[in-house]
């Protein structure tokens, strides 16, 4: 990530946890990062391991707290599958999840967006915020495996 890239986010960041009525903390900015560099939809337990390597201090209360601030602001969304641990997407655009059922994976997909937001026909007077479209099947790795 460029230089300019990274200011970007950080000015994002600055705004959005100001307007959440959130200040600025080197440990939420950690908590953002480490989500922003590998989006592999870490669980907290993942979050906390990958935080702790370069912020030795921080702790998993602390990890908590920082995503649930980073939510709070919409900067981040909760992914849930059936009773798995809760995991952590910092992609805010429309999209769904693919769930791997053999390794586990959690993996984007774009979701086709039209006017009426996904060519979805809501009931008249409903009001959309947020889609929570899951797909599960087997990724690419998973099923190469199972041909060899």
């Amino acid at each position: 990530m460029s230089s300019s890239e990274h200011a970007s986010i950080d000015r994002r960041l600055n705004e959005r946890l100001a307007t959440g009525g959130f200040r600025f903390t080197p440990q939420r900015q950690h908590v953002y990062d480490v989500l922003m560099q590998k989006r592999d939809h870490p669980t907290v337990e993942e979050v906390f391991i990958r935080a702790k390597q370069t912020m030795p201090d921080i702790s998993m209360a602390t990890v908590y707290n920082c995503l649930d601030a980073l939510v709070q602001c919409g900067l981040i969304r909760h992914v849930n599958l059936d009773r798995a641990a809760t995991r952590f997407c910092p992609n805010m655009k429309e999209h769904c999840h693919f769930y791997c059922d053999e390794c586990g994976g959690i993996y984007d997909v774009d979701f086709p967006t039209t006017g009426n937001r996904a060519g979805l026909k809501v009931p008249e007077g409903f009001k959309v915020k947020q889609f929570e479209v899951s797909i599960r099947g087997v990724c690419r790795d998973c099923a190469g495996q199972h041909k060899r």
